[in-house]
């Protein structure tokens, strides 16, 4: 377990995080419902308050500032209005727009949510999903060696939502440049890109996209998910796997063994952004060179954490830090914990 969380937190004040992948503005519509349509069987919600927050990988940069580190946000927006409402949010919450560049060839990412009573009505989204021209490969790929030469990088963390920014050549020629700088990586993947991700440290999908890339329906059980960790190492090559299994908790997996970390008891409010916040983490765990176990642990309650309030989020470092202590606290006495411990192979 953790032996010093100060020295811990005090790696993070002085981490540097290249975030590369899909941004979005998350808009939320709030108001009540009183009646329902005469026009059809809908509610009417009478707008209140109209609400807007950074979202995709800008959600994983406040989550890697929330923790203390410095984040490098890399993506590309639209030339239109919300692309200008993006780049206005980010001074905001003291993020540099150094890493964001614009295409007049795509729409910037809105998900907007329709809310009442805390009641998730309805999403409405308006993007566009084609991946970048081999032009525009080239001008962000430049773009990104440039912050890697002028940044002291300690990790580059890929946030792949399939909306086209994280294509093939972006990927592979990134990996082979953190792998030549001896930088390590961490890939929240989605299910195009899915097998791309060669060599990354850190993999982290969860269980829907594990079942949709090895065509399986894997149960939440520890050998069949072990089964398909070599099924994925076998052709990816990472060092560490990290699965997330929604309310069932996390699978850690390296060569030597894997195990599944419980989720704490929690009221859920909202479990959008919680993949976000486990990938943060992670990568900053992974860059303060703690083991599988550790990562694992302070991930899971992490992702929890940001399940108990409403709308996507970043995490609370103060109630992290308290939760991990009381997790330890509630273990103390016992020899060994079975469900945070390796089996032997």
């Amino acid at each position: 377990m953790i032996a010093d969380l100060d020295k811990l937190i005090y790696q993070f004040s002085s981490t540097t995080v290249l975030i590369v992948g899909d941004v979005m503005i998350d808009r939320y519509l709030r108001g009540s419902v009183e009646r329902i349509s005469p026009e059809a069987p809908v509610p009417v919600v009478s707008l209140q308050q109209t609400e807007e927050r950074l979202g995709g990988a800008a959600n994983v940069a406040l989550n890697i500032k929330a923790l203390g580190a410095q984040p490098l946000l890399c993506s590309v927006l639209g030339r239109d209005a919300n692309a200008q409402r993006f780049l206005d949010l980010m001074p905001q919450v003291s993020l540099s727009t150094n890493g964001i560049m614009q295409s007049g060839e795509r729409r910037t990412t809105v998900k907007s949510r329709i809310v009442a009573s805390n009641q998730h009505l309805l999403r409405i989204d308006e993007e566009d999903r084609h991946e970048l021209s081999a032009e525009e490969e080239e001008q962000f790929m430049d773009l990104l060696l440039r912050l890697l030469n002028e940044h002291p990088v300690d990790i580059i963390l890929f946030q792949d939502y399939n909306k086209g920014v994280l294509t093939t050549r972006i990927i592979n020629t990134l990996l082979l440049e953190a792998i030549r700088r001896d930088i390590p990586t961490a890939v929240d993947p989605k299910q195009y890109n899915f097998m791309s991700y060669k060599r990354a440290t850190l993999f982290k999908p969860n269980l829907g996209e594990v079942n949709l890339a090895l065509n399986h329906n894997i149960i939440v059980q520890a050998e069949q998910l072990r089964a398909a960790a070599q099924q994925i190492r076998a052709r990816l090559y990472n060092k560490y796997l990290l699965i997330t299994l929604s309310d069932k908790g996390i699978y850690i997996d390296e060569s030597t063994g894997g195990a599944i970390l419980p989720t704490q008891a929690r009221q859920v409010a909202d479990v959008c952004g919680a993949g976000d916040t486990v990938i943060s983490i992670a990568a900053l765990c992974l860059a303060a060179g703690l083991s599988l176990q550790d990562i694992g642990i302070l991930a899971n309650l992490g992702g929890g954490q940001v399940c108990e309030r409403f709308g996507v989020v970043p995490v609370n470092l103060e109630q992290l830090l308290n939760e991990y202590h009381q997790l330890m606290s509630d273990h103390q006495g016992h020899s060994s914990h079975q469900e945070t411990s390796f089996p032997a192979e």
